[in-house]
């Protein structure tokens, strides 16, 4: 069934905050044409734990980019503020993460995309952006 998957700095500019997400690739990376975000165990697990802990998640897309249509390879927006005072966000950080900021699970990436970032996309949010865009790819 088809869906609509939001880009995750929308994501942002609607939360007005920086907002977190995980991006997926193969390894080793070369293979990334090939990959598939539906037989990837890595993602599986990650998904997996975070259920098990009520991380609320769902999928996005990566940052917008006009000058491309990028395929989805099963990035999921996080729903936890980005804040170390936080425990559910330290908890979903040391599950990702060592100490060093080195990530645990191979072909995962962590990411924050911060608010002024996101906003640099601002003009998306007007309305009939997209429609007009396809229109002109």
């Amino acid at each position: 069934m088809p869906q609509q998957i939001e880009h995750i700095d929308a994501i942002a500019r609607k939360k007005q905050r920086a907002v977190l997400y995980l991006e997926f690739h193969p390894v080793p990376i070369r293979e990334w044409r090939n990959y598939r975000y539906e037989d990837d165990p890595g993602r599986d697990a990650v998904l997996a734990w975070f259920e098990a802990h009520g991380v609320p998640w769902t999928a996005c897309g990566p940052f917008a980019d006009l000058r491309l249509m990028a395929p989805w390879l099963g990035q999921v927006y996080i729903d936890v503020p980005y804040d170390e005072s936080l425990p559910e966000y330290c908890a979903l950080r040391d599950y990702l993460e060592h100490p060093d900021g080195t990530m645990r699970h191979e072909g995962v990436r962590f990411y924050a995309m911060p608010l002024d970032h996101a906003m640099r996309n601002a003009e998306h949010d007007e309305p009939g952006f997209w429609e007009r865009w396809a229109e002109d790819f």
